[in-house]
C-alpha cells in the first residue's frame, strides 16, 4: 500500500501541475488557506486554556472577512432570514407599530393604518410597561423588537400606560403579516399626478401602475407626473425595470449588469407596452435615493423620457445576489455592477481600492467619464445620478433639531391628540397662531439647549486659535463676537416659527390620518414638489432641458 502511495502521489502532482494548478493559482490559495483556517480553528478550540464559544468565534471570523468587502455583502444566519424576506417582500410578522426606547421606557411612536395595534385601540404616545408579563423598563430596542415581532396568528400580552392620565390598560394583540406598501401616497398636486414610492419590493411597480391609472381615471386633464423617489433605498432590480416600463416603451434597454461570472451578465429591457410615454415626467431624487431608485432615474435621464430634479443621488451601482449556505444560512454577495442605458456606472465609492489606513474613497473627478443621453446631453459616471436641475438641500434649524431630539414636539402633540377627538382633513387642517402660543407655554420651562451654527463655528475658531497660540491676541474680539451672536431661545423659536409649526402640523395629522395624511399635509410646503410643479407648468423649459438647450 505504501508503494502504491509513493507512486500515486508524484503522478497526481504531475497531473495537477499539468493543469496549471500551482502555488500561485488562486484556487490553490483558497483551498490551502481554508485547510489552514480549519486546522487553526480546530487546534485553538481543542487546546486553548479556557472554553471558547464556537459559533461566536466563527461569527467574528466571518465579520473580519466581510470588512474587506463592501457594506452590502453580508452573512445572514438562519435566525435573521426574516429581515431578508422583509427586504424582498416588504412583509413581516408583527404588531404594526414603531417604537422608541429611551433610558427608561419604550413608547409607541407610530402605528400602521389597519394593523393589529390600531385595531386594538392603541395610540401613538402610549408607554409599554410589560411585554408578556415581563417588565419592559430598561429593555433595549433590540429586546423590545424581539417581543413585538413574531409569526402571524401568535399573541402578545402588552400592558400600556396612557401618557396623559397615567392609567395602565392590558391589551392582547394578535400578530399579523404586516405589509409595508411601497407606494406610501398618491394624489393630485394641482394638475399633476404625484406618486411617492418608498421601496422596491415585490409588486411595487404594479402598485405604482395601479396608482397612476386610478389618478388618470379620476382626473382627465393630467398635465404632468411627479415620481417621488427621495429617500428610496432601492430593492429588487426586476421591479426597477418594471417601473421604468410604465413610462418607457417596449424594447428599450433600462439597465445592464456586468460581473466576474460572465454567464450572469445581462441586459434588462422593457418587456411590455408602456402605460404612458407622452405625459411630461419629473423624477425627484435626493442623497438617499439609491440602487433600484437610481436605475429608474438613470433610465429616465439617459432615454430623455423625463427630467431629474432635486439633489445628487446616493451612488450605489452594485448588484447583490443571495447564495445558499449550510444550515439555512445565506450569503448576500455583490456579484455585479449595473450600467444605465448610456453605459455609465454610477457607483460612487470604489471598494476595490483602499488606502494604507484601509479606508475607501469616492471615485475622483479625474477618473469620471462622460456619456451621452439619447438626445446627446452629456452625463457622467462614478458619482450617482446628477439631477438635470439641482434644488438646494434644506436643513432643520438648530432649535427645531433640539425640540425633535428632546421629544418636546412629540409630547406636546400627544397631549393635543388626547384633547381633540377629531381634526379636519389633512389639506384643511391648520395649526393656528393661537395653538402656537399654547405650544410656547408648554415648553417655556423645558430644557432644550442647543448651539446655533454661528456658535459652533465660533467655538471651532477658538479651539483652532488656542492650538496655534493666537487666541490671547484676539480674545477681546472673540468675547465681543460671542456676546453678539449669543442666541435667545424665545427669539429663535419666533424666528423659526413657521418651521416649528410645520413640524407640529405634520405630527398632529399623522396621529389622525397616519402616514398618508402626513405626506399629504407636507406637500403644501414641500419646495422640491413645488419646483417640480413649476417645471411641468412650463412646457418650453421642460423640453429645453431634455434637448440640452436650456441655460
Amino acid at each position: 500500500m505504501k508503494n502504491i502511495f509513493k507512486v500515486a502521489m508524484p503522478l497526481l502532482l504531475l497531473a495537477v501541475l499539468a493543469l496549471g494548478f500551482n502555488e500561485n493559482d488562486k484556487y490553490f490559495q483558497i483551498a490551502k488557506n481554508l485547510d489552514i483556517f480549519a486546522a487553526f480553528y480546530r487546534e485553538l478550540n481543542t487546546y486553548y486554556v479556557d472554553e471558547l464559544p464556537p459559533e461566536e468565534l466563527m461569527n467574528h471570523g466571518i465579520q473580519a472577512i466581510l470588512e474587506e468587502t463592501d457594506p452590502y455583502t453580508d452573512f445572514i444566519p438562519e435566525e435573521n432570514l426574516e429581515e431578508l424576506k422583509f427586504m424582498a417582500t416588504g412583509k413581516y410578522g408583527g404588531i404594526g407599530a414603531a417604537t422608541i426606547t429611551d433610558s427608561t421606557w419604550t413608547r409607541i411612536t407610530d402605528i400602521y393604518e389597519g394593523g393589529p395595534m390600531e385595531k386594538a385601540g392603541v395610540r401613538v404616545g402610549d408607554i409599554i410597561i410589560k411585554l408578556d408579563g415581563k417588565d419592559a423598563k430598561g429593555l433595549s430596542n433590540e429586546e423590545v423588537s424581539k417581543f413585538l415581532k413574531g409569526n402571524a396568528g401568535t399573541g402578545l400580552d402588552i400592558l400600556l400606560r396612557n401618557p396623559v392620565t397615567g392609567k395602565d390598560t392590558p391589551r392582547h394583540i394578535v400578530r399579523e403579516e404586516i405589509n409595508v406598501h411601497p407606494v406610501s401616497y398618491y394624489g393630485m398636486v394641482g394638475k399633476m399626478a404625484y406618486i411617492k414610492m418608498i421601496q422596491f419590493t415585490e409588486m411595487s411597480a404594479h402598485q405604482v401602475q395601479e396608482a397612476y391609472e386610478k389618478l388618470r381615471s379620476e382626473n382627465k386633464n393630467i398635465k404632468g407626473i411627479i415620481l417621488d423617489l427621495r429617500g428610496n433605498p432601492g430593492g429588487l432590480l426586476d421591479e426597477a425595470v418594471a417601473l421604468a416600463n410604465i413610462f418607457i416603451d417596449k424594447g428599450q434597454l433600462v439597465v445592464s449588469t456586468k460581473g466576474k461570472v460572465k454567464n450572469w451578465d445581462r441586459e434588462y429591457r422593457t418587456m411590455q407596452p408602456a402605460v404612458d410615454i407622452n405625459t411630461p415626467l419629473v423624477v425627484l431624487t435626493n442623497r438617499n435615493s439609491a440602487s433600484a431608485a437610481e436605475i429608474v432615474a438613470g433610465a429616465v435621464q439617459d432615454l430623455d423620457r423625463g427630467v431629474i430634479l432635486g439633489q445628487l443621488s446616493f451612488g450605489k451601482g452594485l448588484v447583490q445576489t443571495t447564495r445558499p449556505l449550510p444550515y439555512n444560512a445565506k450569503l448576500k454577495v455583490t456579484t455585479a455592477k449595473y450600467y444605465t442605458p448610456s453605459g455609465r456606472c454610477i457607483q460612487a465609492i470604489d471598494y476595490s481600492h483602499r488606502g494604507e489606513d484601509g479606508e475607501v474613497s469616492h471615485v475622483p473627478d479625474s477618473l469620471k467619464k462622460t456619456f451621452f443621453t439619447s438626445n446627446g446631453r452629456p452625463v457622467k459616471d462614478g458619482g450617482g445620478i446628477e439631477p438635470d436641475e439641482k434644488i438646494p438641500v434644506s436643513y432643520y434649524s438648530p432649535i427645531a433639531v433640539s425640540l425633535i431630539r428632546k421629544q418636546y414636539i412629540f409630547d406636546y402633540v400627544t397631549n393635543y391628540y388626547y384633547r381633540h377627538k377629531t381634526i379636519p382633513e389633512p389639506g384643511n387642517f391648520e395649526f393656528t397662531d393661537k395653538d402656537f402660543e399654547q405650544f410656547l407655554k408648554y415648553i417655556e420651562d423645558k430644557d432644550y439647549n442647543y448651539q446655533t451654527n454661528s456658535e459652533i463655528a465660533l467655538e471651532s475658531f477658538k479651539e483652532q486659535a488656542e492650538k496655534e497660540n493666537y487666541f490671547d491676541a484676539v480674545k477681546k474680539e472673540y468675547e465681543l463676537l460671542q456676546q453678539k451672536i449669543h442666541h435667545d431661545k424665545k427669539q429663535d423659536i419666533l424666528k423659526h416659527k413657521e418651521e416649528v409649526k410645520r413640524l407640529i402640523e405634520e405630527d398632529i395629522v399623522n396621529r389622525y390620518y397616519f402616514q398618508r395624511g402626513r405626506i399629504q399635509k407636507s406637500l403644501t410646503w414641500d419646495t422640491d414638489v413645488a419646483a417640480a410643479v413649476q417645471l411641468l407648468e412650463d412646457p418650453l423649459r421642460y423640453k429645453a432641458i431634455l434637448k440640452g438647450t436650456s441655460e
